[in-house]
């Protein structure tokens, strides 16, 4: 299945990068998010990425044009003819395809812009590409093809926390707690798609908002519960966060790092 990648938002919050990248180039130890998530799609075998490109959308061009594997993995130099051996060479079967999609375009018009590039395709995947997350891939476009609807998403959990205020008529407060958001399921980015979704977006429409309402009225919207990792990069926090995720080298989103399941001796 093929892969959008919305990758033209401003990143607003997070201005102490997005001022000179966007967003999707802002690194998580030393590559960035972008590459991340790519990294996990393939990883499920889907390697081809159409990147909607907006603002800065220069820089993820030529991040990928001057993309050199050497520079962040193993490899062996051969000093007699300077040759270079890879020991891992991620992105060689990838198939990346650059469109420009408009420098304030919502999501539902990126998406709009890049149909011609879906075209033959019966179903297809999407992210907003700022977050990251070891939902099993496999799991939800199964279960997404076995509902047989237009549309599906990755809900999760939300990992931010609020006050909750209790005051009287006249604005006095009389309690504050803190409440936790574990009971609250969220969009986590992670879309699956028919063709059909073109049906539902029209010009203006924001993804989740009309297209949703409408494939919600004729049931045809479903979710993909993951409780497991999930993180957003939204803030500067957030950047550190998983910038001490990697530096510690406990990287959840990493699954093509988890060793081989054991093969099963009753099995032949």
């Amino acid at each position: 299945m093929k892969v959008v990648l919305f990758c033209g938002g401003l990143g607003t919050r997070l201005r102490e990068h997005s001022d000179t990248i966007p967003k999707p180039l802002v690194s998580v130890g030393f590559r960035p998010i972008v590459w991340h998530l790519m990294r996990y799609y393939a990883h499920y075998g889907h390697r081809d990425f159409i990147l909607c490109l907006g603002y800065r959308g220069d820089l993820v061009r030529e991040y990928f044009l001057n993309y050199q594997e050497a520079i962040t993995s193993d490899f062996t130099l051969h000093g007699a003819d300077k040759r270079i051996e890879l020991h891992d060479d991620f992105i060689c079967d990838w198939r990346i395809t650059f469109v420009d999609t408009g420098l304030h375009s919502n999501i539902g018009q990126r998406l709009r812009r890049v149909r011609k590039y879906l075209a033959g395709e019966d179903a297809f995947l999407a992210n907003y590409a700022d977050g990251l997350s070891d939902l099993p891939l496999d799991e939800m476009v199964s279960d997404f093809r076995r509902r047989d609807v237009v549309a599906t998403f990755a809900s999760v959990r939300s990992t931010e926390r609020f006050h909750m205020v209790q005051c009287d008529d006249a604005g006095v407060v009389a309690r504050v707690d803190t409440v936790p958001s574990e009971d609250f399921w969220i969009n986590g980015g992670f879309f699956a798609f028919k063709q059909e979704i073109f049906d539902y977006i029209e010009e203006g429409d924001e993804l989740v908002d009309e297209p949703f309402a409408r494939l919600i009225a004729q049931r045809q919207l479903a979710t993909y519960r993951w409780s497991g990792f999930w993180q957003c990069m939204d803030t500067l926090k957030d950047k550190i966060s998983f910038d001490r995720m990697e530096a510690r080298g406990q990287c959840p989103w990493m699954i093509w790092q988890r060793p081989l399941p054991a093969p099963d001796a009753t099995r032949r």
